[in-house]
């Protein structure tokens, strides 16, 4: 434990508070479920079905509709449901269509270092890296876009995210591949600057983990059919058919066998965020328990974000810094707020700077953060004095 700071002087007293978060779900994935979810609510007749009969195929279809409705997506590009959540749809992307043109992937946290590992030791792609530690943002204008770009939308893991997409030329001669896994649903995202994206259901929907979704642009596609990757493809890997794109992945014909249940899960959290809004009613949500969140932050001193830099500080998967904190303290807190039952799964990520890490995504009800800040307090306190 580390010693008390002059930063204690702004605790509120140590009575524990009142109030307690209604769904204390702070986790930064899988994240809280939609408000109003429960396994009953599920529609249920996909399962015990096959994902290739006639229903299977309707409510997969029907799930990518929804997606595609509620991103705002253009007919031009194409949306898969595939194995592995985010990990193993940008993997996909990776192993199928890099190789073609030099890569540059910029890294601010642990996933985008992933990437890196993967481009540099798996495929032997030798790429130019762009970093930055955590909590900072690389330099953008030193991207090269005659290569192709691998980058992290939003950092899950150190809070740090793109602004937006005005740093991507339009005449890019490489492609863009966007790990969007915590950003897609919480900001307006320019699809023509995007040739690749991936996610999952378990962010900012609350959804169940396991599948990963990919998104291609026509770029991304004219890749695919042109360029055959040195190295061989694992099943689970391949979107090619014959020479051309195998078009049923992105029509709910999927290459592997998907849980229906996580699909009919899925389902339900697109359908409620179409009734608070569709994506701007999302966005909003989002918005609001960062707003909420960052004024818990100003209130107090023994509290900071992670990335200082407002416009590129993540809306989703919020970091912060606790004065004075170690692992072990942080560790301590997280145990105390969870054992109250106040919050769950608030704990930074095991490689980032010992700090908290609270998800503000839609699925996150404004009144819950707002009912944080107090236990935040009360559980600073008790671990100082322990």
């Amino acid at each position: 434990m580390t010693e008390p700071t002059a930063a204690d002087a702004t605790l509120a007293p140590a009575a524990k508070p009142a109030t307690k978060p209604a769904r204390p779900f702070f986790s930064s994935g899988p994240c809280a479920k939609p408000p109003g979810w429960s396994a009953a609510a599920l529609s249920t007749d996909s399962l015990g079905r096959s994902h290739r009969s006639k229903i299977g195929k309707t409510r997969l279809a029907y799930c990518i509709d929804l997606m595609r409705e509620l991103l705002n997506l253009p007919e031009t590009h194409r949306i898969g449901i595939v194995p592995g959540s985010d990990t193993g749809a940008f993997e996909m992307a990776m192993w199928t269509m890099l190789g073609a043109k030099p890569v540059t992937t910029l890294a601010w946290e642990s996933f985008g270092e992933g990437w890196v590992t993967d481009a540099a030791k798996q495929l032997n792609l030798n790429p130019a890296v762009i970093r930055a530690d955590y909590g900072q943002l690389p330099d953008l204008s030193a991207v090269d876009f005659s290569n192709d770009v691998l980058f992290t939308w939003n950092g899950t893991t150190s809070g740090v995210r793109v602004p937006n997409a005005d740093w991507i030329p339009a005449d890019r001669e490489g492609l863009t591949f966007a790990d969007a896994t915590s950003a897609v649903f919480a900001y307006d995202i320019d699809w023509a600057k995007i040739d690749v994206a991936t996610f999952s259901w378990q962010k900012v929907l609350g959804g169940e983990g396991a599948h990963g979704v990919l998104i291609l642009g026509p770029r991304a596609v004219e890749r695919l059919e042109t360029h055959t990757p040195a190295w061989p493809l694992p099943k689970v890997f391949r979107l090619m058919s014959k020479g051309k794109l195998a078009e049923g992945v992105f029509k709910g014909e999927t290459i592997n066998t998907p849980s229906m249940l996580a699909v009919e899960d899925a389902i339900f959290a697109l359908e409620w965020g179409k009734s608070v809004g569709g994506a701007k009613g999302l966005i909003a949500r989002s918005d609001a328990n960062a707003a909420a969140l960052d004024k818990i932050v100003a209130d107090r001193d023994w509290l900071g974000h992670l990335a200082a830099d407002t416009p590129s500080r993540s809306k989703t998967s919020v970091c912060l810094t606790v004065a004075g904190a170690d692992e072990a303290f942080i560790k301590s807190f997280a145990a105390l707020l969870e054992k109250e039952g106040a919050a769950y799964d608030v704990a930074g990520y095991r490689d980032a700077p010992a700090g908290l890490r609270i998800w503000c995504g839609a699925t996150v009800d404004t009144a819950d953060i707002e009912a944080l800040g107090p236990w935040l307090d009360w559980a600073y306190a008790q671990t100082k004095a322990a």
